[in-house]
């Protein structure tokens, strides 16, 4: 691995204040983060000062290494909880209750042993409850860690709230490499995907006005380069390639810190993962991790940027609003009255943005196409051992349509999917396309 792969910073953006070029002065609360062979060691220095601490896992992770961490915490462990679940872990209300349940008047400090679910339990509860928490990683298979966003399904909605990031985070490289291989490629998957998200944030800065800092885009662009090419060796678990992805996965979560939102992390791509997770969850089938998801979803919003940076002129042919209120119905079906409402709140249907599409249509053009082909995204999945065909096999093509045109209205924000949509969704024959 060169110099500049194997050196990563983290210290560097944590606990102080940065100012940038873009304005801000840039500043990340989490204190320490350690990535590093035998890191369970630095446990005692970290917890150091807590006496009732509440531990979290569910029953994979705490066979990992919970009975390790309870063991050197030792006479500060107060209590501990397993979820136990048949099936994946939902971070909703039952669980939520679950880990309140189990915080005392002493409690002080929340300390989960997992990845994304679990992470986003912790610090929700502990951000309710006004305590610290720590997250003790087993497996490098998402961006969250360090984030101050914690994506809950509340109501059968995937809602994420602004809480805060953890106090520490720490990573010991001979557990996370030794994760399973889905849940590393979703790491690896996680990383690839910010291709799409930048390039969303960049076209919100052109046609909504977004505040875009420069230096966070151009920093995450490199990571995610650096982690594209360590593509192989991270599938081999290699420990420095496993150490430089975790620590690039922290260290973009710290970027959504600096900046107060998840721009940096999070587009079109994860759009389409947060569909098909609420939609498998409402028609209780099987879906991929969010990572695996974000990674395939980065393809298809590749091929939607190609198709539209093809146009010489944009043609507008949005489809009727009783058409989409009907497609909210068959596809959302419970919820659809949530997805409405937020919406309605949002006021993105009432916005017309053809005049502007059409003022700026050559640079927009540009920015689509300064992005990764769908065929380099492909390359980049296989390279790390994605099949490709796993995705449509495992929501077939109908379904994959319903998330590029719908899947955009489960969250208020602006992307790639809502030029899309103005262009295509009336196009009744197009639609029976593959995208």
């Amino acid at each position: 691995m060169n110099d500049k792969k194997a050196e990563l910073d983290i210290s560097s953006f944590c606990s102080r204040e940065i100012p940038c070029s873009c304005g801000r002065r840039h500043f990340c609360p989490i204190r320490e983060v350690v990535v590093e062979k035998g890191a369970l060691s630095s446990l005692p220095a970290l917890t150091a000062g807590f006496g009732h601490i509440l531990l979290a896992a569910d029953t994979n992770t705490w066979a990992v290494c919970g009975e390790a961490v309870s063991a050197i915490l030792g006479s500060s462990v107060q209590a501990k909880l397993v979820f136990s679940r048949k099936g994946q872990l939902v971070p909703d209300e039952r669980a939520v209750d679950e880990l309140e349940s189990m915080v005392t008047a002493d409690t002080d400090l929340i300390l989960g042993i997992g990845s994304g679910v679990i992470n986003d339990l912790c610090k929700y509860v502990s951000w309710k409850r006004g305590l610290d928490c720590g997250i003790v990683a087993t497996a490098p298979s998402m961006d969250g860690y360090a984030s101050s966003g914690a994506a809950m399904i509340v109501g059968g909605m995937k809602v994420t709230y602004t809480t805060h990031p953890p106090r520490f985070i720490l990573a010991d490289v001979d557990i996370v490499k030794n994760a399973p291989l889905d849940m590393i490629r979703a790491g690896y998957g996680d990383i690839i995907g910010k291709y799409s998200s930048l390039n969303d944030w960049r076209l919100s800065r052109l046609m909504r006005g977004e505040y875009f800092c420069p230096e966070i885009h151009d920093l995450v662009f490199e990571v995610t380069n650096n982690v594209r090419d360590l593509a192989e060796r991270i599938a081999e678990r290699d420990d420095e390639a496993i150490a430089y992805l975790t620590k690039a996965l922290i260290l973009i979560g710290i970027t959504l810190s600096l900046v107060g939102s998840t721009r940096p992390g999070s587009g079109s791509e994860h759009h389409l993962s947060h569909f098909f997770e609420i939609t498998s969850l409402l028609e209780d089938k099987p879906h991929f991790c969010h990572g695996i998801d974000v990674a395939y979803a980065a393809v298809v919003t590749a091929e939607l940027r190609e198709r539209i940076a093809a146009l010489k002129e944009p043609e507008f042919c949005p489809e009727p609003e009783t058409d989409r209120v009907a497609a909210w119905q068959r596809i959302y079906g419970r919820i659809a009255g949530e997805v409405r409402d937020l919406q309605a709140k949002a006021g993105s249907y009432l916005r017309d943005m053809t005049d502007a599409y059409r003022e700026n249509w050559d640079d927009v053009k540009a920015i689509l196409a300064d992005c990764p082909t769908a065929d380099a995204c492909r390359t980049m999945l296989t390279r790390a051992g994605y099949p490709l065909d796993a995705f449509e096999e495992m929501y077939g093509r109908q379904k994959i349509r319903d998330a590029v045109f719908y899947g955009k209205d489960l969250k208020d924000r602006y992307s790639v999917l809502w030029l899309y949509y103005e262009l295509f969704s009336g196009r009744k024959d197009e639609r029976q396309e593959e995208v």
